[in-house]
């Protein structure tokens, strides 16, 4: 998964501040998906609001929270979802509205603006069965290729890009709970990766650790249908010589770069484990090296790419 933090989004506005997501992006790429996990951490999530009316909710927030005295005793949170089926959706009117928004001290704002690969977000499409909003007669990749025009103001001022294109429902509600639970407590949020390199190296990976020099549990028919998260496998990779010693020096490296990485202001780290299949050797390290670091103290999210693909909620 890609992350990426483009604006310098203070985390430590006044508590006063009303704190507002504005959720958005391609469909098919998440945002549905996101808006339930931000609920689960506490937001109040509205979903295809015209944010000419953002105001007008706020309001009314702020009088509930006064109880009409115009006094806050809390920090409301709120998420608001937006895209090409919200009423009225005009880029040129959108970005003069969050200029409005933005202009305003009373508010905390960001923009997240989910993502993934045309192809990616058309197989999805095909899956589901469901048309695109911008293609009913058209083929899908029509359909993407305008809202994509479209949404590209908006892609620019977004604070966090989420890019799905590898993950599925439950690692993005993961990333997204775990990314703005980091927001309260602050400190560098870890991803641990499993991956199979004929299907390609992970697109966000900052550390790629090639462990096919292990032995394959593929080739033993009692452990083939099975993954790294089995202990049968996991018996069987350690029993490989050259485990060990690989295993001691490379958590060693990594427990000693993690600081350094903090201290550089690093928000986001993405450390990928990669072997043939991606579900043996890869799941076993990946999975050893999360309770290492949780064992640490660090945030740890752990995403095994080839285990398991689920369907999406645009």
């Amino acid at each position: 998964m890609t992350v990426t933090e483009q604006g310098g989004v203070d985390q430590g506005l006044a508590s006063k501040k009303i704190r507002v997501l504005l959720v958005t992006g391609m469909s098919g790429a998440g945002k549905t998906s996101a808006l339930k996990a931000l609920e689960d951490v506490g937001y109040e999530a509205v979903d295809n609001l015209p944010l000419s009316l953002l105001p007008n909710l706020l309001d009314i927030v702020e009088d509930v929270d006064g109880a009409g005295g115009g006094r806050r005793k809390y920090s409301p949170a709120l998420a608001v979802g937006i895209d090409v089926r919200t009423r009225s959706f005009r880029s040129d009117g959108l970005r003069r509205d969050l200029k409005a928004l933005r202009a305003r001290n009373d508010l905390e704002l960001s923009i997240l603006y989910f993502d993934a690969s045309n192809m990616v977000l058309a197989k999805r499409f095909t899956e589901t069965r469901r048309r695109h909003p911008l293609a009913e007669d058209r083929p899908v990749m029509d359909g993407l290729i305008r809202e994509r025009q479209l949404m590209e103001n908006l892609r620019a001022e977004a604070d966090f890009i989420f890019d799905t294109s590898d993950l599925n429902i439950h690692e993005l509600r993961r990333a997204v709970s775990q990314q703005f639970e980091r927001d309260k407590c602050g400190g560098l949020q870890v991803s641990v990766a499993s991956f199979s390199y004929p299907q390609g190296l992970p697109r966000d990976a900052d550390l790629v650790f090639d462990v096919r020099f292990l032995r394959n549990p593929h080739y033993d028919p009692s452990l083939q249908p099975l993954t790294g998260l089995e202990p049968a496998v996991g018996d069987y990779v350690k029993a490989d010589p050259a485990y060990a010693d690989f295993w001691k020096k490379i958590s060693d490296l990594i427990l000693s770069l993690l600081p350094l990485y903090k201290r550089e202001g690093k928000s986001y780290l993405t450390i990928a484990f990669g072997c043939t299949g991606g579900k043996h050797r890869s799941v076993f390290l990946a999975e050893n090296l999360a309770r290492l670091l949780m064992d640490e103290g660090y945030r740890v999210n752990i995403l095994h790419r080839e285990v398991s693909r689920d369907k999406f909620e645009s």
